[in-house]
């Protein structure tokens, strides 16, 4: 079976009408961006909260553009875990169910700035799986000064919630999930964009290998470091997770580069990875989990 380009899905892309004095990165912005990659569908993902945006673009916003463009857009909701009352009580079932009536997909990307495993998260994790909603994380290293669900370094909360929301397909993205690709991170590697051979497989791939409702999204720079700072061990990653690994891009800036892109084209090119790994991880595997 030949390598084909088609379909591809982008499972991270944002609309950001502030950011840091920057020319905002509207809709119409994104959707030409989208079309001069290539990509076929897109996932808008709403960004809320205090510690990720100085405005928010929220479930409606998303909702909006996606009405506009059905055929290219897919939207996802978003929750903050301390909404409702700040409780690991809270009801969001109502919620997630107007959501996805409306069109969404999934939930995140979740940013707001406390443990991944605290009561407030559970409760939140639990209700998205049962409504079907894959949850999408940006992880942080610690608490206070960005934004991001908090571990700490080797994973263990991360550990805990997929334990205990076993019904629930976890997302992860950001430093501070993809620089654990590699056993020797530190805690002054953690947060950034480590470098250097892969010698020994990290926290990541054993809790994909343990937990099959954890997948990884592949955007930004975090996701793109972690399967080339090593291409030998990356290209061994993308065909034994295959299944577990989502495209994308985290585009969000008027300028903006995606190396990832052209990185996939070359695979396809030269045939590094299985016709059917390159496929689930480009298409499939989006499909699947959001039932599209």
């Amino acid at each position: 079976m030949a390598l084909k380009e088609a379909g591809m899905i982008d499972i991270h892309t944002h609309v950001l009408t502030v950011w840091g004095g920057e020319k905002p990165f509207t809709a119409e912005r994104l959707l030409r961006r989208m079309e001069e990659l290539g990509m076929d569908r897109f996932v808008i993902l709403p960004i809320i909260g205090p510690e990720g945006s100085y405005l928010h673009f929220g479930p409606e916003d998303a909702l909006k553009v996606y009405r506009r463009h059905p055929e290219k857009v897919i939207p996802f909701c978003n929750i903050d875990p301390r909404a409702g009352g700040n409780s690991s009580d809270t009801n969001f079932s109502f919620l997630l169910d107007r959501y996805r009536k409306a069109g969404c997909r999934g939930v995140g990307e979740l940013t707001a700035n406390i443990y991944i495993d605290s009561p407030l998260c559970i409760n939140l994790f639990r209700q998205c799986g049962k409504a079907g909603m894959p949850v999408l994380f940006h992880l942080y290293d610690k608490i206070g000064g960005s934004y991001g669900l908090v571990d700490d370094i080797y994973l263990p909360r991360l550990e805990k919630a997929l334990k205990k929301c076993p019904d629930t397909i976890f997302i992860g993205h950001a430093m501070a999930f993809w620089s654990e690709i590699s056993a020797d991170v530190d805690e002054k590697t953690r947060g950034i964009y480590p470098n250097g051979p892969v010698k020994s497989p990290g926290r990541v791939p054993e809790l994909l290998e343990k937990h099959p409702n954890l997948y990884g999204d592949l955007s930004a720079g975090s996701g793109y470091n972690a399967i080339t700072r090593d291409r030998e061990y990356g290209y061994r990653f993308l065909r034994k997770f295959h299944r577990q690994l989502l495209f994308g891009t985290d585009l969000c800036h008027v300028v903006q580069e995606t190396p990832i892109v052209d990185y996939f084209r070359e695979i396809l090119k030269k045939k590094i990875i299985p016709a059917h790994a390159y496929e689930n991880i480009t298409q499939r595997n989006a499909e699947r989990i959001l039932d599209l």
